[in-house]
């Protein structure tokens, strides 16, 4: 399954009131461990095809950076019908974020 970008007019609707889990890799572009962990979260979502996985770019999106106190990047995030019910910082790898979902 595909990883959807999320902006602050679309993470209400894709996020918040999504049921069932949702993956977000906030992240930059100029983000050394971002992007080491991109391609764990695209293996990632081609495995677990029951949870929707996005991505937030947050020097394009510093609202939601905000709204979630994303203080170090990357923070990964797991909702569950529109809840936070997981946060954790730093790279990981598939194995990592697989973990995250259990």
């Amino acid at each position: 399954m595909a990883v959807v970008s999320l902006t602050k007019d679309t993470f209400k609707s894709e996020v918040l009131e999504s049921s069932g889990t949702v993956f977000v890799d906030f992240w930059a572009s100029w983000c050394g461990p971002c992007r080491m962990t991109a391609p764990f979260v695209d293996a990632a979502s081609e495995e677990r095809t029951d949870v929707k996985f996005c991505k937030v770019n947050v020097d394009d999106e510093p609202d939601l950076a905000s709204m979630f106190n994303i203080m170090s990047i990357p923070t990964l995030m797991v909702f569950k019908d529109g809840k936070a019910v997981k946060q954790e910082m730093g790279a990981k790898d598939k194995a990592g974020i697989l973990a995250m979902l259990a």
